[in-house]
């Protein structure tokens, strides 16, 4: 790195590198006062222009506090990613353990309500309120609330519910701020949320023996937020401010990339994937976790595809062989392949659908999770889906047409 040196200047001093534009660090009051910029003395003025001379120099540099604006980004990723799994996790175990009898079609249907549904609403609050961080680690307390209400099962899965969105939204809206032109962070942090769910439905009669457990991690992984997030309280997270406009065809894009969520939600709640017999004589918990690491491996690749290959032509082609998978599903390795294909798409459809968005992220993240409930309605009503290779075929031949006009750009 070369050094910096100091040169004069008719404001006060600058700080220049030959690799760096010249970055203002003081300012002499007097002089600015003798070109009439500010009266002789000016506190209020002064300091209003001294902040955002400073802020302008984070923008230049691209550091806060000696570590680069990337640096700090990768570290929230990281972050938020666990805690995903986390949160998954508890809401899980927190649902398998209480949840019986008369209670638990109620408290399903509740629980999906507020942990999907209110997404929307919410998305339009972390929007305006610009503190991103902050929203995810009250996500996080509220998870933990749920854990104090397990006399109550329905009221916990409600509390728990909300939690559970309110840390999607927060974190959805974080890293898509920090993600540029890129999609596969937002593979990386929506990528832990299957594992979660499964290892909390694995365990989640082993959890109850230490209640406390998760809640405490939970408040700590709060805590663990708050604290790389704390220079939000003071300059807020950078959203954009709150507008819903659009281009002219923004409307119908997003309409389609809402079809395509619907759709794959509803795949989910049918035997599309089921790999049969071939993990007869294993271990129940293998069985389970070998189509879960596809399904988070196909969403954390799909990201780091579509940046490098192009949106589009990622879409059509992994769900275009998807679909010949699921229409001939001639071993079960097929299928498994076709999970881990038919996920690649998703973290493409929410970062298409923040385009469209550009000044409502938090809106945009959350009208696709609710997608994802409209999706398994069939499913809570008990509708009967028949079991056809050809339908499923279909469904994600559909999608990939669907999605590659949908991730077009606005225009």
């Amino acid at each position: 790195m070369q050094p910096f040196s100091v040169r004069a200047h008719p404001f006060g001093k600058i700080a220049s590198c030959s690799r760096r534009p010249a970055v203002l660090y003081y300012i002499n009051r007097k002089n600015l006062a003798q070109q009439a910029i500010l009266p002789a003395n000016p506190k209020p003025a002064c300091s209003v222009l001294v902040r955002r001379i400073v802020l302008s120099a984070k923008e230049v540099t691209g550091s806060v506090n000696g570590v680069s604006a990337k640096a700090v980004f990768y570290r929230k990723t990281a972050l938020l990613s666990v805690v995903h799994a986390l949160v998954d996790m508890s809401c899980a175990a927190l649902f398998f353990s209480v949840l019986k009898g008369e209670d638990l079609w109620l408290g399903m249907v509740l629980y999906n309500a507020c942990a999907f549904l209110c997404q929307l609403p919410m998305g339009v609050v972390a929007d305006r309120l610009n503190r991103n961080m902050l929203f995810a680690a009250i996500g996080c307390a509220l998870v933990a609330l749920g854990f104090g209400l397990r006399s109550v099962p329905v009221l916990a899965m409600v509390v728990a519910g909300l939690g559970n969105g309110a840390f999607h939204v927060g974190g959805g809206i974080e890293v898509l701020n920090g993600s540029d032109t890129k999609a596969s962070p937002l593979g990386v942090f929506v990528s832990p949320g299957a594992i979660g769910l499964y290892f909390g439905r694995v365990f989640s009669a082993n959890m109850l023996s230490l209640p406390w457990l998760l809640p405490v991690i939970l408040l700590l992984s709060g805590g663990a937020i708050l604290l790389l997030g704390k220079s939000e309280f003071r300059e807020g997270s950078g959203n954009i401010p709150l507008s819903f406009d659009m281009s002219k065809n923004g409307l119908w894009l997003l309409i389609l990339l809402f079809l395509v969520v619907v759709l794959r939600s509803f795949m989910g709640t049918t035997q599309a994937f089921s790999t049969g017999n071939l993990f007869s004589g294993s271990d129940s918990w293998r069985t389970g976790l070998v189509p879960v690491l596809c399904l988070a491996a196909g969403k954390a690749y799909g990201g780091f595809h579509g940046d490098r290959n192009g949106h589009i032509p990622t879409a059509i082609l992994s769900l275009g062989i998807c679909a010949i998978f699921l229409f001939f599903p001639l071993h079960p390795l097929l299928t498994l392949a076709a999970l881990f294909l038919f996920n690649m798409s998703m973290p493409l459809t929410l970062f298409a659908s923040a385009r469209i968005l550009k000044g409502a992220k938090g809106t945009a993240f959350g009208l696709l999770t609710a997608a994802l409930f409209m999706g398994i309605v069939p499913f809570f009503l008990g509708l009967s889906v028949p079991v056809s290779n050809v339908l499923y075929g279909a469904i994600a031949a559909i999608s990939g047409v669907m999605l590659a006009v949908g991730l077009r750009k606005p225009v």
